[in-house]
Formats: structure tokens, C-alpha cells, sequence
């Protein structure tokens, strides 16, 4: 049962790793220029001033695994303190058993909350893609 659970979560790390691969997109706002020459050319538009900007040494910045990383330090910190406090009345085993159950579920629920966490790129590089994308004529109203 136990070695089940481990596998599962081995291949969600796996799966979460993978995707973290895929970085935000600037999304257009409707204008003349996009709608002049439609979606392809406006991505391939994106692609050329991404390419631009990565080759003057700016990088996207962002990383779906350091999210989930992060949310799972938090949950296991958090959890732990809840854990404990909710065990104090089963005295030092109650406390020991809160903090570890609370911290295990922290962990869990901080790698998954982390891992689904909002992508935006570092604001230099998502400055220098807009500059970039609004020169061409096209209107940046975020990413995603």
C-alpha cells in the first residue's frame, strides 16, 4: 500500500517537472495589428521578440518546480506548528504525532498548491518582450 502511494507520487513529481518546462505567453490585446495579419503571424511575432530578447542574456525567470518547492517548505512548516498545537492535549506523543501528521499533510498540500501557482516571467525580460511585441504594432495586456 505504502509502496503504491510512493510510486504515485514519484510519477506526479515527474509529471509536475515536466510541465514546468512551459513558460507564460504574452497575451494580445485585439487591435489593428492583430487583426491584420491574425493569430499565427502575432505568434510567431511572439517567438521572434522572445528569441531577441533571450539572446541579449535576459531569461524568463520563471520555475513551476521552485514554486512547488516553496509551497511545499511553507505547508510543512505551517502544518508542523498547527500539528503540534493541535496535539498538545495528548502531551509530548499528542504533539509529536500532530507535528508529523500536520507536516506531512502541509507538505502535500504546499507541493500541490506551489505547483499550480500562477507562471509570470521576470519583470526585465517581460519588459523587454512587451517593448519588443508593441514596436511590431501588437498591444500586450499580460501573460499567461
Amino acid at each position: 500500500m505504502l509502496n503504491q502511494l510512493w510510486h504515485r507520487f514519484v510519477v506526479f513529481i515527474l509529471l509536475m517537472s515536466i510541465t514546468a518546462c512551459v513558460g507564460p505567453e504574452p497575451l494580445l490585446r485585439s487591435n489593428k495589428q492583430l487583426q491584420l495579419y491574425g493569430k499565427q503571424m502575432a505568434q510567431q511575432e511572439i517567438d521572434a521578440c522572445r528569441r531577441k530578447v533571450e539572446e541579449g542574456g535576459l531569461r524568463p525567470g520563471v520555475n513551476q518546480s521552485g514554486n512547488a518547492a516553496t509551497g511545499a517548505v511553507l505547508g510543512v512548516t505551517l502544518g508542523g506548528a498547527v500539528g503540534a498545537s493541535a496535539g498538545i492535549i495528548g502531551g509530548i506523543t499528542g504533539v509529536t504525532i500532530g507535528a508529523a501528521a500536520g507536516a506531512g499533510l502541509g507538505l502535500i498540500i504546499g507541493l500541490v498548491g506551489g505547483t499550480f501557482k500562477p507562471l509570470v516571467p521576470d519583470p526585465p525580460y517581460a519588459d523587454a518582450v512587451t517593448r519588443c511585441l508593441k514596436e511590431k504594432g501588437y498591444e500586450v495586456s499580460g501573460w499567461e
